[in-house]
């Protein structure tokens, strides 16, 4: 990935970094872009669904319940839907919108084993 400029969000973050984000002041809000079986077998705490598909007609919908330029961490399995969803995002308002890289499947090897993996 190419470096960011200065003062740019990078497109991805790392599980550990996220996991680091959470417990603090300025959580970002988090997206799970799978489909609704992925996220009822297994997602991440106060995560919202908004399925790949339907992002483009659920924009304005994350728009309402965000302040403008507030943190937002898309995540699926393996991290390539998230990546489109950041792309997507950064292009519609949300210029703070990053990947989970490696997706779900990362953070449950990383930062919570105890999560059940697919």
């Amino acid at each position: 990935m190419p470096e960011p400029g200065a003062g740019q969000v990078p497109l991805t973050i790392e599980p550990e970094e996220l996991a680091a984000r959470l417990g603090g002041p300025g959580a970002p809000l988090l997206l799970d872009v799978r489909q609704a079986e992925e996220h009822a077998f297994v997602r991440l705490a106060a995560s919202r669904l908004v399925p790949l598909p339907e992002l483009a007609a659920r924009t304005e919908e994350l728009l309402a319940a965000l302040e403008p330029g507030a943190p937002l961490v898309a995540y699926c399995h393996h991290g390539v839907r998230s990546l489109q969803a950041a792309l997507y995002l950064r292009a519609h308002g949300f210029p703070q919108a990053q990947s989970l890289a490696g997706g779900i499947d990362a953070w449950t090897r990383r930062v919570d084993p105890a999560l059940p993996r697919y």
